[in-house]
């Protein structure tokens, strides 16, 4: 991989290299774990962008995935909070449907409180009713 770095995403390194991320374009395109790839213009044509509301299952899909980058990138510096932590940083740019927001937040705040084991349990049984 020509931008792997080890402790973060190669793909700021492609942008940082190149002014964008091939790579990452084409991935949060054409995967639903993604909240980029649920962001469309208002359909009330105001030219402003939102946050399409997501089906649980990506939602569950999206914790895994910042759980799997957070482990991978932090190592020994993990927590169970890691991925909450991450996502504050950020929490301010992301466009979510509200609900969609408020079910990664529980999730990440069940991870957080409960730690891994306890939280895909209690989203096994409460919410993706498995």
């Amino acid at each position: 991989m020509k931008y792997f770095q080890g402790n973060r995403s190669p793909n700021d390194a492609q942008r940082k290299a190149e002014g964008c991320s091939t790579a990452w374009l084409h991935h949060k395109g054409r995967n639903r774990h993604h909240l980029e790839y649920w962001i469309d213009y208002d359909p009330a044509g105001t030219g402003n962008l939102i946050g399409n509301e997501m089906p649980v299952k990506y939602v569950a899909e999206m914790l895994c995935d910042r759980l799997a980058a957070s482990r991978v990138y932090l190592k020994e510096g993990y927590t169970d909070s890691s991925a909450w932590e991450y996502y504050q940083h950020g929490r301010d740019h992301y466009i979510l449907h509200p609900n969609t927001r408020a079910l990664l937040e529980k999730m990440l705040l069940l991870v957080r409180d409960e730690g891994e084991e306890k939280a895909f349990a209690i989203i096994r049984r409460e919410i993706l009713h498995r």
